[in-house]
């Protein structure tokens, strides 16, 4: 069978993730679409809309055919972690020959040649990456103007989607693999533009809208309909309050540990953690720290996701994690994981099948969850897979 994976948060599933699906399925000519989603959390450290098991039947309702979980330790981290440790997953299941993903510049061709720069590192961008953080620009803008003196096209990395493409095709060149990368140019609102729109609207601007009937335009109606009860808000506040108590309690020295709290950020946040989340974040952006990292960095601390553990885990690896199936296409789904090197957890004894650092991993993940529920008030049980009737 052929696979097609697609790295993702669906926080929440709306039409422009509907449209990816339909244009990598066409593009890859793939008998499958296998999403890898993050689950309670996501790359930018904020709380997931609706639980994971539900965002996952919805992405199965929109097209996929199976949605693995993205380990917490990955989904909550920088871009290059984020997309090693999703296709530290993708390849080990032998069946999956591409790769899309959702980008500003679909350039399969620039996206390629740009990662191979990323990836050797060679004088030229060492040189203009050094330069350019000594005369104190941000890292993110340090590495775009290295890349374009390294003869990358002008602005490809200046967007979060693209980033994370390059990252994509950076770590399968890493990963010595051959699959193929399937880029599909983004439709409607930009990545984190919070005016709705008619059709195509942002993740970002469906939650900052979430009492406006205008989402009904945007997302899928069984979307619409779990969307009604969420209260983001007051879960938000919840998890600020834990996130602040995380900085009390394991100090200067657990934020150390995060990826990204470096060069004294640490001692910033911790001085900040009688404010409320929200004056933590805005009072530590600045020209080095945009509020996407230091959000990622409450999180992450919050969590215990520590940046060794994190590192082990993509050396030794983990698991695989179904989390729903369409219905028509379980048994060859199924077929297909069954032949990863890594173990499959679907019911609880599975975990016996897990090294001790994999079994670390795992044990995040339901932090993770147990966080979330925390904030919503809600439940979530691990062990299950939801088996979903596309209609």
């Amino acid at each position: 069978m052929k696979i097609c994976a697609i790295v993702c948060e669906y926080n929440p599933f709306h039409n422009g993730h509907k449209y990816l699906l339909e244009r990598a399925r066409e593009l890859s000519g793939c008998d499958a679409l296998v999403c890898v989603m993050s689950a309670s959390f996501t790359q930018r450290g904020e709380i997931c809309v609706l639980p994971k098991f539900l965002r996952a039947k919805h992405a199965i309702k929109g097209g996929a055919d199976c949605v693995l979980q993205l380990p917490a330790a990955f989904s909550v981290a920088p871009a290059e972690i984020f997309a090693a440790g999703a296709v530290s997953i993708i390849t080990k299941i032998p069946d999956v020959t591409h790769l899309a993903f959702g980008c500003e510049n679909a350039d399969g061709e620039s996206i390629q040649k740009t990662a191979k720069i990323l990836f050797d590192e060679d004088g030229t961008f060492k040189d203009a990456l050094k330069r350019s953080l000594g005369g104190g620009e941000s890292y993110k803008r340090a590495v775009a103007r290295a890349l374009e003196e390294s003869g990358a096209q002008p602005g490809i990395a200046s967007s979060p989607n693209n980033v994370l493409a390059l990252e994509y095709a950076k770590a399968l060149l890493k990963a010595g693999s051959d699959i193929k990368i399937v880029p599909v140019e983004r439709t409607g609102a930009g990545y984190a533009e919070k005016e709705l729109k008619e059709n195509f609207s942002s993740a970002s601007g469906i939650r900052a809208n979430l009492g406006n009937p205008k989402i009904a335009g945007n997302v899928p109606g069984y979307v619409f309909a779990a969307l009604k009860g969420a209260d983001l808000k007051k879960a938000e506040e919840k998890l600020g309050a834990i996130e602040r108590f995380a900085i009390d309690a394991r100090g200067t020295d657990g934020l150390k540990k995060v990826f990204g709290c470096t060069e004294g950020l640490e001692n910033k946040i911790y001085s900040l953690r009688g404010e409320t989340a929200e004056e933590i974040i805005k009072s530590s952006t600045g020209k080095r720290y945009s509020s996407s990292r230091i959000r990622r960095i409450l999180a992450a601390n919050a969590l215990s996701l520590y940046a060794d553990d994190v590192k082990k885990y993509l050396a030794h690896g983990t698991y695989i994690k179904p989390l729903a199936l369409s219905e028509s296409m379980a048994d060859e789904i199924f077929a297909a994981l069954a032949q990863s090197e890594l173990p499959v957890i679907v019911k609880q004894s599975d975990l016996n099948s897990l090294s001790p650092t994999a079994r670390k991993c795992f044990l995040s993940d339901g932090r993770a969850d147990f966080v979330r529920s925390l904030c919503f008030g809600e439940s979530e049980y691990d062990y299950t897979v939801k088996f979903v009737k596309r209609q």
